[in-house]
């Protein structure tokens, strides 16, 4: 390519993803991660989970230098902050106590997906000059946009560390939060996972377990491809009646959505199916996996038993990703009980523009002190882990 300085890029902003193909799109984002794929973004549109009536009207962004795409990058015009995972609540009360409109802004997110990964697709070919310089511009084209529409500001969200690299050296702001993460140290079993923790600990998930043994639960993976109608509805009905439970709604994601992601891309789905001894269905989780990584996503429950939810989510989890070599389970985004099963605090990204200059120097002091108190709480956190040894 041409030198930075000469290069010219071309911007247009598209309204749904089937402008770009299957084929494309996936050519720029890493294949093995599950959320940034065609068809996971295309399932959240054909379904309507992810329109203008819910709150998230999709705004794409697809960069051309002469006929060539360079860059392609998920974007959404949001009207509320739900399904985002990073939260900025206590910024839009304040543009409302200043009589100020904080909606719409723009996001690059994975809707409901509070999961790391690529927030700019770039062709393959590109040096990492030249994606610096494609970010740069990517970010004069968002200013444009939030001065020209009026939109109070930008919002990438769970970027990965060379990505958020390049969005901070184009001197915006920076904010950090923490999720907790297993870690597959080359263990052979479950029980080799649970030798390599301090004997209270080890004693403490036993015990957990040892609940949900006596209800003589079966445990069941399912690779999504080969999940027949009936256990989709099933983990629908059990998704639907616990976030009903819990929320007050049925959940952000439909029956339709679930069953276009089992058509378009079953393969890297797995469906834990929870049946007891009269063969009925008591729960289900769903996972995505890629050659990497083990994603758990949501769960639910049609009956209530002690401990099942850690069963299903977490140790059923660790054991598929023990038996399957798998590097990293990601097990969602909320909290400090991981610890104690063995999950570590790891650092997330997000990055941010805010149209208002007053506000977006408070912003930025808020997020840069707020990145000190995230890193101590790591540092608290990594103390906590139950361990014998740092592994």
């Amino acid at each position: 390519m041409k030198n930075n300085e000469t290069l010219v890029y071309q911007f247009r902003f598209i309204n749904t993803i089937s402008e770009i193909t299957k084929i494309q799109w996936n050519e720029y984002f890493d294949a093995s991660q599950p959320f940034t794929r065609h068809e996971y973004l295309s399932a959240l549109e054909l379904s309507q989970c992810v329109s203008h009536k819910t709150g998230w009207q999709p705004h794409h962004l697809v960069v051309s230098q002469d006929d060539t795409i360079v860059a392609l990058m998920p974007l959404y015009i949001k009207t509320h902050s739900w399904g985002e995972y990073v939260f900025d609540w206590a910024w839009a009360e304040a543009y409302e106590r200043n009589q100020l409109d904080y909606y719409p802004k723009l996001v690059s997110s994975i809707p409901f997906t509070p999961t790391t990964g690529a927030r700019i697709g770039f062709l393959p070919t590109l040096s990492n000059g030249e994606k610096q310089h494609v970010t740069s511009e990517i970010i004069t084209v968002i200013k444009q946009q939030l001065s020209e529409r009026q939109w109070s500001s930008w919002h990438g969200l769970f970027s990965h560390k060379a990505e958020h690299t390049l969005w901070a050296n184009t001197g915006i702001i920076q904010r950090h939060g923490c999720q907790f993460h297993w870690r597959n140290n080359g263990y052979v079993d479950f029980n080799d996972f649970l030798s390599s923790m301090n004997s209270r600990k080890r004693k403490n998930i036993t015990k957990e377990r040892a609940q949900i043994q006596k209800a003589q639960l079966r445990f069941t993976f399912v690779n999504g491809t080969n999940a027949t109608d009936e256990q989709w509805q099933g983990f629908v009905r059990c998704y639907q009646r616990t976030y009903l439970k819990r929320s007050g709604h049925q959940g952000y994601l439909s029956a339709d959505f679930f069953k276009l992601v089992a058509q378009t891309m079953g393969e890297s789905i797995r469906l834990l199916m929870i049946h007891n001894t009269q063969d009925e269905l008591v729960a289900s989780a769903l996972y995505f996996v890629s050659n990497t990584h083990l994603y758990g996503r949501y769960w639910g429950a049609l009956s209530d038993y002690d401990g099942l939810h850690f069963e299903a989510c977490y140790y059923q989890g660790i054991e598929y990703a023990i038996a399957n070599q798998l590097s990293v389970f990601d097990a969602g985004a909320q909290g400090e009980h991981k610890v104690a099963r063995g999950f570590y605090p790891v650092a997330t990204y997000s990055s941010h523009v805010i149209n208002h200059s007053a506000f977006s120097d408070a912003i930025a002091d808020f997020c840069q002190q707020e990145q000190a108190h995230i890193k101590l709480y790591i540092e608290q956190m990594t103390q906590q882990l139950p361990y014998k040894t740092s592994n």
